[in-house]
């Protein structure tokens, strides 16, 4: 199993329909792909692979019958650092889609201070409006750098110039010819140097535009999409004011190639392209639903987590959520549920909200082999990632199997002797492995160093004794 679990990612590239459409990823496929970042939890992936799977036939059916096949949701149940987060994000990353993460405990029933639950629809929407610019950035973006490079070179030697009189046996027009011809001639030869690079010192004059006042309003619980139109309708008011800016010539040429991007976009066709994709590609993975879970205690029920749950219940369900950039609906939007449920079963949740989430899976908790596998299997594993920041310094660092045995087995003896936090460990115990070394590098540039199991053990021998000092340590 993967050991990161990131607050929320988006993955750039063409929608499913456009990209995944004609060459879609089967299941066993899917699987494949997951395999390569999350170890273990064969059934987890199996279940997330079907539900992506089927959202590519949806599109392929007759779009009155498609309305009508709603996605089947999931519930992960187990414990942390096994995975639950990394499974989702790499699934968006696959599907190309719109995806945000949001602990389900931040939200609180409306009429109380806390999050509104469509706030994280909105939040979606806004993340589906950048994936979509950046994609319509990267089409215009050779016509942007032409553009770009042209006005760079207006900056560095302007077009305009005047001829007061023609030289000695030359006519007005020949003498304005010449001149012309000699500056083009100047101007492609900035061109060249500036391709090479040769110029990238230079300091030019740019126009920016100013920072205008920001303005600040008191936010209330459920106002957060009526605070966002008038900070907008504000802003459009005020007029936009420019200032003159010294730059480095490579800095001042990806500002103007940001600058003609952004006239070359069409942003209504943007909205309009990100609303789609999350309606019909957005995923939204909430965290500690346990935590909403109405515990009840002397007979009586937790009244405030049982409202954040009938507050959930119409987004997931499927209703019309209203954002700056249009009425985004949710009933196609695919919701994946995860807690630890130790204090708590899903059967705890409200049956209205149970039944909106009708797949469950159970992820096993991590153990010895898990460890081992997630050290040296993955693309991103922590070890590749310690050998190329100390790469950086020079420093030539490599693991033995045998010193991974013992991270791994060091790693479950302390989640089993305290906290639990499965793949996590992993950072805690390497850093710890690591640090005096990470912290010379920069005066051991040229050595080599084999971490073995005997190395582990010395840099962990305090703390395999004394398992007070490991629980605050590790």
């Amino acid at each position: 199993m993967d050991y990161t679990e990131t607050s929320h990612t988006i993955a750039l590239g063409p929608t499913e329909s456009e990209g995944s459409a004609n060459s879609p990823l089967t299941p066993r496929e899917i699987v494949a792909e997951l395999d390569k970042f999350v170890i273990g939890q064969d059934e987890a992936k199996r279940m997330v692979a079907i539900a992506l799977r089927n959202r590519w036939r949806r599109q392929q059916l007759d779009p009155e019958l498609a309305e009508e096949i709603a996605p089947k949701n999931i519930i992960m149940i187990g414990p942390t650092g096994v995975g639950k987060t990394e499974i989702a994000r790499r699934l968006a990353k696959l599907a190309r889609a719109p995806f945000f993460k949001v602990e389900a405990s931040k939200f609180t029933e409306v009429g109380y201070v806390g999050r509104d639950v469509e706030s994280m629809i909105r939040d979606l929407m806004e993340i589906g409006i950048t994936l979509v610019r950046q994609e319509e950035m990267d089409r215009v973006r050779g016509k942007a750098e032409e553009q770009a490079e042209e006005k760079l070179l207006d900056l560095l030697l302007p077009r305009g110039g005047k001829e007061d009189t023609a030289p000695s046996g030359q006519t007005f027009s020949d003498a304005a010819a010449s001149g012309e011809g000699a500056k083009q001639s100047t101007r492609e030869k900035f061109r060249t140097l500036f391709r090479q690079g040769r110029l990238d010192d230079r300091l030019v004059e740019v126009q920016v535009q100013a920072q205008g006042p920001q303005l600040q309003m008191a936010s209330m619980p459920g106002m957060e999409e009526m605070e966002t139109q008038f900070k907008d309708m504000f802003s459009k008011i005020m007029p936009k004011k420019s200032k003159t800016r010294k730059m480095q010539v490579r800095d001042a040429y990806e500002h103007l190639v940001q600058e003609e991007s952004d006239k070359l976009i069409d942003m209504d066709k943007v909205s309009e392209k990100a609303r789609e994709r999350v309606e019909q590609n957005g995923i939204i993975f909430l965290d500690e639903i346990d935590k909403v879970c109405s515990q009840r205690e002397g007979g009586q029920t937790d009244v405030s987590r049982e409202g954040v749950q009938r507050d959930l219940l119409p987004v997931v369900e499927g209703c019309v959520v209203n954002t700056k950039h249009g009425m985004v609906r949710t009933d196609h939007i695919l919701f994946i549920a995860a807690g630890a449920f130790h204090y708590a079963k899903p059967s705890d949740l409200i049956p209205e909200l149970q039944g909106r989430f009708p797949l469950r899976v159970e992820l096993a908790a991590l153990e010895k082999a898990e460890f081992y596998r997630i050290l040296t299997e993955p693309q991103n594993a922590l070890t590749v990632q310690y050998e190329a920041l100390l790469g950086t310094e020079q420093v030539a660092l490599s693991f033995t199997d045998d010193a991974l045995q013992e991270v791994a087995a060091f790693a479950q003896r302390v989640n089993e002797e305290t906290e639990n936090i499965g793949a996590r460990r992993l950072y805690t115990i390497m850093e710890k492995i690591l640090n005096t070394l990470s912290f010379e590098a920069p005066d051991k540039a040229g050595i080599e160093v084999v971490v073995d199991a005997e190395y582990v053990r010395q840099h962990l021998e305090g703390l395999e004794e004394d398992r007070d000092l490991t629980r605050y340590i590790l």
